[in-house]
C-alpha cells in the first residue's frame, strides 16, 4: 500500500511543481495493523444492497461520473521519509489529541498507526512551510467559512482546499485542474464557473468555493458521511461507490481505503493530518506570518470598460503584484468589460476612494493606450453550453475536435483521457467555442 504526502508548493520560491505523481511508499503491514485494529466492536453498520443501488442512482443521476478533480501535484517521494519517522510527538499524546478534535468534528478524526505516519511526517518535514501558508489562511479561510457555514458543511472542509491546492489560487495540474479548489473545466462549466480568453472563474476564490460547496453537498446527499464526501471529491463518486462493494458494504473511509486508488487512500489522512497541525501549531512551536492583506481590507469595484492591471497601477500607484493578487481570476492581467458579465477589480480599501476619485483617469489612460496598440486586445469569447457526444464507429479524437471546431488536446483535458482511444458508445464531453 502506498500512503501520499501532502507537499505544499504555495510559492515557486520554495520549490517548483513536480512534473509526475511520485508516492510515498509505506510498508505493507500497515494496512495489516489497521485491519487488524479493527474489530467486530468498532465495524460501523455497512450498506445493505438497496442502499448502494440509491448510491449508485444519485450519483449518476447527478452526472458526477466524471472526476471533479484531478489531484494537484502537491505529494512527493521524500527519501527522507520513506523510512520510519522518528517521534516529533508521542503516540498516547497524539491520540489524546485526536480524540479531542474528533469530539469536535463530524469527521473520523481517530487514531491509526498510517495516520500517524502522516502527521509524524509533516511536522518532521514540512514543518518551516507552515507560516507562510498560515499567512495566506488568514485571508482565504474567512470566505470559505462564510460559504460553508451558508450551505451547511462542515467548517473544516476549509482544510480541503490545502491540500488540494495549497491555497494557490492559480494552481494548475498537469492535466488542467485549477484554481484553490481544483476544478476540471467539464466541471467547472457544470458549476457554473465561466471561463473565457479573458477569466478563469475558477480562479475565483469566491465563486470556486462556492461551486466546491455546491458540489460537496451533493456528496453528502449521496453518502451521507463526510469522510466519503471527501474521497469522493478527490476519485469521484464512481471509485468510493465501487470500494464500498469491495469492502462488503462498509461505509467507514478506513474500512474501504484500501479498495481506493492509492491516491485517495492518502488523500484523506493528508486532509487529517492538516486539520491536526493548524490546530495544534502552537504547541509545535508553529506561528503564522503575517499576512499582507485580511480579506476585510479588500473591496470590489465594477468597471466600465476594459482595463488593465497595469492601467490601475499607474494611476493609482498600487504595484501590480497586489493587483494580482487580490484578482486572480483575469488570466491577462486585463479586466474586460462585457455587458451583462458585471466584472469587478479588486482593492485595498485604502485605494477604492482612490480609484473613484481617479477613475476616469484610468479609462483615459485605457483609451490613449488603445489609440497607440498596433494589434487590438484579444477577443472575448467563452465556451458555450457543453454538448454531450456519444462516441461512433469511425471515430477518433481528431475527426471530432475537427466536427466541433476544438482542440483534441482540449477534449482529452475535458474528459480526463490519458489517451486518444475511444470505444464505441463512449461519451464525451465538448464545449464548442462560440466568438
Amino acid at each position: 500500500m502506498r500512503v501520499l504526502v501532502l507537499f505544499f508548493c504555495f510559492s515557486s520560491a520554495i520549490f517548483a511543481q513536480q512534473e509526475k505523481d511520485s508516492l510515498l511508499t509505506v510498508e505493507k503491514d500497515t494496512i495489516i495493523i489497521l485491519n487488524d485494529a479493527i474489530n467486530a466492536e468498532e465495524n460501523p453498520a455497512i450498506f445493505k444492497d438497496a442502499e448502494l443501488k440509491s448510491i449508485d442512482s444519485l450519483w449518476s443521476v447527478s452526472k458526477f461520473n466524471s472526476p471533479l478533480i484531478d489531484t494537484l501535484e502537491y505529494f512527493i517521494a521524500d527519501k527522507d521519509i520513506t523510512g520510519n519517522t522518528s517521534q516529533i510527538l508521542t503516540t498516547d499524546l497524539l491520540k489524546k489529541r485526536l480524540s479531542v478534535l474528533n469530539n469536535t468534528t463530524p469527521f473520523n478524526l481517530a487514531y491509526n498507526p498510517a495516520l500517524e505516519k502522516v502527521i509524524q511526517s509533516y511536522l518532521k518535514y514540512r514543518s518551516r512551510y507552515y507560516p507562510a501558508l498560515m499567512a495566506k489562511a488568514k485571508y482565504y479561510f474567512p470566505i470559505f467559512e462564510q460559504y460553508l457555514d451558508q450551505y451547511d458543511i462542515p467548517l473544516e472542509m476549509k482544510y480541503l482546499a490545502i491540500v488540494e491546492s495549497a491555497l494557490r489560487p492559480k494552481a494548475r495540474s498537469r492535466v488542467g485542474a485549477s484554481g484553490l479548489w481544483q476544478f476540471m473545466y467539464g466541471t467547472g462549466k457544470q458549476f457554473d464557473l465561466k471561463i473565457s480568453s479573458y477569466v478563469d472563474e475558477r480562479l475565483d476564490p469566491v465563486k470556486a468555493t462556492i461551486a466546491a460547496c455546491k458540489y460537496l453537498s451533493k456528496l453528502y446527499t449521496t453518502f451521507g458521511d463526510w469522510d466519503l464526501a471527501l474521497a469522493a471529491y478527490n476519485s469521484g463518486p464512481g471509485n468510493v461507490s465501487k470500494a464500498i462493494k469491495r469492502s462488503g458494504g462498509f461505509k467507514n473511509y478506513w474500512n474501504i481505503r484500501p479498495y481506493l486508488p492509492s491516491e485517495t487512500a492518502g488523500y484523506v489522512p493528508a486532509f487529517y493530518a492538516t486539520m491536526y497541525i493548524f490546530n495544534y501549531a502552537n504547541e509545535h512551536n508553529i506561528y503564522p506570518e503575517l499576512p499582507k492583506f485580511f480579506n476585510f481590507q479588500t473591496d470590489t469595484i465594477l468597471v466600465k470598460r476594459t482595463i488593465s492591471f497595469a492601467q490601475i497601477s499607474k494611476v493609482l500607484e498600487v504595484d501590480e503584484e497586489t493587483l494580482t493578487f487580490l484578482n486572480p481570476a483575469y488570466k491577462l492581467n486585463i479586466i474586460p468589460y462585457i455587458k451583462g458579465r458585471n466584472y469587478a477589480v479588486r482593492l485595498p480599501t485604502s485605494k477604492v476612494i482612490d480609484f473613484l476619485e481617479k477613475e476616469k483617469d484610468v479609462y483615459a489612460l485605457a483609451d490613449a493606450h488603445d489609440a497607440k496598440r498596433e494589434r487590438p486586445l484579444p477577443k472575448y469569447f467563452e465556451m458555450d453550453k457543453r454538448i454531450r457526444y456519444k462516441v461512433k464507429s469511425g471515430d477518433y479524437l481528431g475527426k471530432i475536435a475537427n466536427k466541433f471546431g476544438v482542440n483534441v488536446s482540449s477534449i482529452k483535458r475535458w474528459n480526463s483521457l490519458k489517451n486518444s482511444n475511444l470505444k464505441i458508445g463512449q461519451r464525451l464531453y465538448i464545449f464548442p467555442k462560440r466568438i
